[in-house]
């Protein structure tokens, strides 16, 4: 019954396209998909893909040039080797390349199947200069670790991307597979073969697979099952390190959330890289509808390795949000090899980011000033793209210059716009709206499977919402001018000033203020384009003063470290002696110490906010 109903309704399918009715003959089925992981050769895999009958002369067989969330052409074509297309016989068909990503068939219906082998990236990224992003990447490590981002292993014929697929794995024994796919059902179960299904060609690339000795945690948040399989090359880590914290993280995103309900099943796909031998370089993650993959160094302690699982998972899983649940047309049926990019990216990717921070304020994981902060380096981060630019042009355009270099402001201005946009309609609906209750009331009205026009969004937004939320959209998002953040802080109370934030008497963090002239007698001075602290401004120190006496001793680099090591001692009252060399003469300083500090800014409270303003910003940051 099963075979009867997928024969009827790709009979359906194709009578409803024009273009592709013709090409498939009656017994159409599954296209038959083997990646064999076992007999690897050269660090190569090889994998058939059997498309059943064609009726047509000429067929065209594509890899991705580019897939959905990298937002970038990185033409997986050529990573395939030896490409044939085979009749019934065996007998090679004439092919001919037409470009990194395409191959054309000649006498189609003979076609029995494609064959090809595969080349991994992880290994080869520090010897390309348009190298994969990692998390988009693939790694084939014979034996012990398969990363099957299947973009990169498996493709599509031209015209049937809408057609169901079975894909049979070879695998190792002793290696497992973490994947969202869905198992083929009614196989018998086989230790060295894993079969999964996918309804369409999407599918199959929005499901990656990872393939690893078991190390996996599962645990339930609120109704999704989440797991996590970490792969950690020289052992160093066990996905228990990690549980409790993502475990305690993700409650926190699901509470926010709130009825927000668009998958049961939740995957993290974590790839530990060794930074001492060829392997993954770009490190961060590429999300999926319903899973992960993240890519970071093994070398990092548990402590750095937990808190950049919580900024790169919590950005990743908010994408259940969007685009999973709201979306347009050009992300539902992605063309792969001629991609029609939304204008949305402003959403996609700012949403998401403005989330992944918002939700950690709310929830109590970050104190409001750490949220200022992460806020404050957005603004000083979004400075350094360009600030006239369209956010839907970029985005639109995001694949070509000057756009795509401008690609990376998503996350920094794209957040802010989002930011805005919150405070406005928390403002207007006195505290009631926000871009979470946008975003649930845009899932309500489309979800993972009814995609929106790009054109007509901001439309409905502005329908949904009020004619100050079009103002802004049309000046900020789809026109060029810069945001002044000032006046949306302003609504809860908030702004921008220079404050006095304290700081070592010779160091600015980690950062000295001093540097050393090696070819100079390695004389000490002041290093030059850095903004003193108030310990330098009182004794009216300047940049490219040279020490060369301090309370009566004459500086070299050993006796600046005696002076440093005594600094730690120094109390406000403390009174220090110099001499420098400035242009040449000596100046002779004396003076108190003090309290050192450096100017900074920072977003801060106003003194004397109103009780209607404190009421919206709590709205905003607790609700």
């Amino acid at each position: 019954m099963r075979k009867i109903i997928i024969v009827v309704a790709l009979a359906v399918l194709f009578n409803a396209c024009g273009t592709s009715k013709s090409l498939l003959s009656e017994n159409t089925g599954p296209i038959l998909t083997t990646i064999d992981l076992v007999n690897v050769v050269d660090d190569r895999v090889r994998v058939e893909i059997n498309p059943r009958a064609f009726t047509t002369e000429t067929v065209l067989f594509r890899i991705p040039k580019t897939v959905p969330g990298t937002y970038s052409s990185d033409n997986y074509g050529k990573y395939i080797q030896d490409f044939k297309a085979l009749d019934y016989k065996g007998n090679q068909l004439e092919v001919v390349n037409l470009d990194e990503n395409s191959w054309s068939i000649s006498n189609g219906n003979q076609l029995d199947k494609v064959e090809y082998l595969v080349n991994d990236t992880y290994d080869t990224e520090n010897e390309v200069a348009d190298a994969v992003f990692s998390p988009a990447g693939t790694n084939i490590s014979k034996g012990s670790n398969f990363m099957l981002n299947l973009h990169g292993f498996v493709g599509y014929f031209d015209g049937f991307t809408e057609v169901p697929y079975s894909i049979l794995v070879n695998k190792p024994g002793d290696l497992i597979a973490t994947t969202t796919l869905s198992e083929e059902p009614n196989r018998r179960p086989d230790p060295l073969w894993d079969g999964f299904i996918a309804k369409r060609y999407f599918e199959v690339i929005d499901n990656p697979i990872m393939y690893a000795r078991p190390n996996i945690e599962t645990f339930e948040i609120n109704g999704i099952t989440v797991t996590l399989s970490l792969f950690s090359p020289n052992n160093v880590y066990k996905a228990a390190d990690l549980k409790d914290r993502m475990v305690s993280m993700m409650g926190a995103q699901k509470k926010f959330l709130g009825d927000v309900d668009s998958t049961k099943e939740y995957n993290i796909l974590l790839y530990l890289s060794d930074v001492n031998v060829p392997d993954a370089q770009g490190f961060g993650a590429l999300e999926h509808h319903t899973s992960t993959v993240v890519v970071l160094p093994e070398a990092m302690s548990i402590e750095r390795l937990e808190q950049a699982m919580v900024d790169v998972v919590s950005h990743e899983f908010f994408h259940i949000v969007t685009p999973l649940s709201v979306h347009s047309k050009e992300i539902q049926y992605f063309d792969f090899n001629n991609p029609k990019m939304s204008e949305h990216l402003w959403m996609y990717e700012g949403t998401t980011e403005y989330f992944a921070n918002l939700f950690q304020v709310q929830q109590g994981l970050i104190s409001e000033d750490d949220f200022y902060n992460r806020m404050l380096t957005k603004i000083n981060n979004s400075s350094l793209y360009d600030d006239n630019m369209s956010f839907t042009v970029m985005s639109k355009n995001i694949l070509e210059q000057p756009y795509d270099t401008n690609y990376a402001n998503v996350y920094e201005k794209g957040a802010l716009i989002n930011m805005c946009l919150d405070i406005l309609l928390r403002e207007k609906s006195n505290g009631e709206k926000s871009m979470l209750w946008l975003m649930k009331e845009l899932s309500k009205k489309y979800g993972a499977d009814v995609p929106f026009e790009d054109v007509s969004l901001f439309g409905e937004i502005v329908e949904m919402t009020y004619p100050e939320i079009n103002t802004f959209l049309g000046e900020h998002v789809i026109g060029d001018t810069p945001i002044d953040y000032d006046v949306y802080l302003h609504k809860v109370g908030l702004a921008i000033k220079e404050v006095g934030e304290p700081t070592g008497y010779f160091f600015d963090g980690q950062v000295p203020y001093m540097d050393v002239d090696v070819q100079n007698d390695s004389v000490v001075f002041i290093r030059q384009n850095m903004e003193l602290n108030s310990f330098f401004d009182d004794l009216k120190l300047l940049n490219g003063d040279i020490f060369r006496i301090i309370n009566g001793q004459q500086i070299n680099l050993e006796t600046f470290r005696s002076i440093l090591r005594d600094s730690f001692d120094w109390t406000p009252e403390t009174v220090v002696s110099m001499t420098v060399e400035r242009d040449g003469e000596l100046v002779s300083l004396e003076g108190a110490v003090g309290k050192p500090v450096r100017k900074v800014k920072k977003i801060v409270p106003l003194e004397g906010a109103s009780e209607e303003t404190l009421k919206l910003r709590n709205a905003w940051l607790k609700n």
